[in-house]
């Protein structure tokens, strides 16, 4: 069964409260004519239809009363009907329609007490006009309210998106966090185990006792890529972003990093690297191995040159080798642009490209002190 609407069963109940009143009239009154019965007919219809044509029934409503009450015979209580389409009127956003109808309603009723001949006196003229306005003015404070919190639903919904692009954008960066987690402590020890094995391959035959090095340096470095894989597992499993890095990926210990690249390494350090901020020490490691694998595995040579400086609040990382190498392409592979993440998820920079009299350059600039807006 079809439930009525609000709208619908207040203009039921208008109908009947002024066909009643207007039956009490006509039963009190000798002198009737055929607009005692159309012009309330008229009037009932017009009502019915104020929620779909709020203007229309409007002016039917204030015609039939403008006609009712000088000409009808009865005096039914049908100006309530005025009242109820004022108020739809300006409740559907016609304000103007309502105030000029309403004014137009009182101007003519005031004209009509001009004659002779009062109909209605000042306090019932005053009564009316109170009416009118109140019509006019809850209808427009109810559209006003209903718009209200329209909009207050409309910033809850975009709060909620917002929240929810928030969520996705941490969550890409999560992911990329991890693929450069994971791409620096695998993809250098992996580097370095692989080139052990070429050497010991190389030599096992002519150089028995290099081939024995190479094979200790391939399991030092697979137990430390075990050992770093469980720790880097081991932070990305925590709440806390910012929890403290492991001991040896710290510049402090810059010394087991060379050492573990299998290069022969010209190592240059100046300032303070043991008080570094937590984020700063190990985006500043990373870049170091990364460099340096990319050394091991690019340059075709064994020598590389390390300088880390810190001054005027910044670490500045250099790794240099003289080696052929390979074709720079831009820096498109994901070592270089891991790297340029981190320094720039920092405020700072990274230049990678070949160097002038040969060889490859990769210079990290990062700062100490961090922006304050949360942007990472």
């Amino acid at each position: 069964m079809r439930r009525l609407s609000p709208g619908t069963i207040v203009s039921l109940v208008t109908i009947i409260a002024v066909l009643a009143g207007s039956l009490f009239a006509v039963g009190g009154s000798g002198r009737l004519n055929a607009l005692d019965v159309v012009l309330p007919v008229v009037a009932c219809g017009a009502l019915l239809a104020r929620e779909r044509y709020p203007v229309a029934a409007l002016i039917v409503v204030a015609v039939s009363v403008a006609a009712y009450y000088p000409y009808a015979g009865a005096d039914g209580p049908l100006i309530v009907m005025l009242f109820v389409t004022l108020y739809t009127a300006a409740d559907r956003g016609h304000l103007t329609a309502a105030i000029a109808t309403g004014a137009a309603a009182l101007l003519a009723m005031g004209f009509g007490e001009t004659g002779g001949i009062r109909h209605v006196d000042n306090a019932t003229f005053v009564s009316i006009t109170g009416w009118v306005v109140a019509s006019i003015a809850f209808g427009g404070v109810t559209r006003n309210r209903r718009a209200y919190l329209s909009e207050a639903r409309q910033h809850a919904l975009d709060a909620l998106l917002t929240k929810e692009e928030e969520a996705r954008r941490r969550a890409s960066e999560e992911r990329l966090r991890i693929a450069r987690e994971l791409h620096d402590v695998l993809g250098h020890n992996i580097s370095m185990i692989n080139v052990q094995a070429s050497a010991a391959l190389h030599g096992i035959r002519k150089r028995p006792e290099h081939a024995e090095a190479a094979l200790r340096t391939i399991k030092e470095t697979s137990k430390e890529t075990l050992r770093e894989l469980r720790t880097t597992l081991g932070v990305l499993r925590q709440v806390d972003e910012d929890a403290p890095v492991a001991p040896a990926d710290s510049l402090a210990r810059v010394d087991t990093l060379v050492a573990a690249s299998g290069l022969k390494v010209r190592t240059e350090l100046s300032g303070p690297l043991d008080a570094l901020p937590t984020e700063v020490d190990l985006a500043a490691t990373r870049i170091v191995r990364e460099a340096l694998t990319n050394v091991a595995r690019h340059s075709g040579t064994e020598h590389a040159t390390l300088a880390i400086t810190n001054e005027a609040g910044h670490v500045i990382i250099t790794v240099e080798d003289d080696g052929p190498g390979a074709t720079y392409d831009g820096g498109s592979g994901f070592g270089i642009q891991g790297m340029r993440e981190r320094a720039t998820a920092l405020g700072g920079t990274l230049e990678a490209g070949p160097r002038p009299e040969g060889g490859f350059r990769v210079t990290a600039r990062l700062p100490l002190t961090q922006p304050t807006n949360g942007a990472r």
